[in-house]
């Protein structure tokens, strides 16, 4: 079974080298974060390496902090990394049949959508040395960030702390908002997210729900609404 060579993987953390930047300041706001609940520089560390997803990441420390129960976190990260199983099944449309199980389980653990992004439009054949060399450098920047804001957490005076955990919801506003002006479909998604978990943040009854289930249901309504109202379209026109 040919994994490629060691220019394969070379050649993966070239490529991945703005993917490690970017990580970086992401990962530093999550640090940040992470270290505002209590959780310590390893804690934190460990969850980045172990999890690799931003939301799924930022989504879990709400759970964290209140002491929430595994089955909601797990709930919640499966809603929200469930992408991850479509960009796993594409991909392996790319390695060869005799890609062995382990290999493709390794490759799997990096898939994320900047990595997937990289691994699909590679033309050819993906060897799993290339993954490998995008998922080392990548997990390296997001793994670092992670510590040097869990560091800067603890050290910083909290002021400048709350300003920096600021850099979070410009980073989601950044990734959303070019999107939502080329599609008017993307736009009613997100307005219709924001106004529901507006109405379960202050409703009656509807606040009393934790912040975790919060969020599994607004993202299960509003694609589910999405998907019927405005459903995707192929090239010729009609509904996939």
């Amino acid at each position: 079974m040919k994994v490629g060579s060691i220019d394969e993987f070379k050649q993966g953390c070239k490529h991945a080298v703005p993917v490690c930047l970017g990580y970086l300041a992401v990962s530093f706001a999550f640090g940040i974060e992470a270290s505002k609940i209590g959780m310590t520089t390893f804690q934190a560390a460990m969850t980045s390496l172990l999890n690799v997803t931003s939301a799924g990441q930022f989504s879990a420390l709400e759970v964290i902090a209140r002491n929430g129960s595994f089955v909601e976190l797990a709930v919640l990260q499966f809603i929200i990394n469930l992408r991850y199983m479509l960009m796993s099944t594409a991909l392996s449309q790319k390695l060869k049949p005799e890609v062995s199980v382990g290999h493709r389980l390794a490759i799997s653990y990096g898939v994320t959508d900047e990595i997937f992004a990289l691994s699909f439009f590679r033309k050819g054949e993906l060897y799993p040395l290339y993954s490998y060399g995008l998922i080392v450098t990548s997990v390296l920047g997001w793994v670092t960030g992670t510590i040097l804001g869990s560091v800067a957490g603890q050290l910083l005076p909290e002021r400048l702390i709350s300003c920096l955990g600021l850099a979070i919801y410009g980073m989601f506003i950044a990734i959303i908002i070019p999107d939502t002006r080329k599609s008017r479909a993307l736009l009613t998604v997100v307005v219709s997210a924001m106004l529901l978990s507006t109405i379960f943040t202050y409703a009656p009854v509807l606040k009393l729900i934790s912040g975790g289930f919060r969020i599994i249901i607004v993202t299960v309504v509003v694609a589910a609404l999405a998907a019927l109202i405005c459903p995707r379209q192929d090239e010729e026109g009609s509904d996939e």
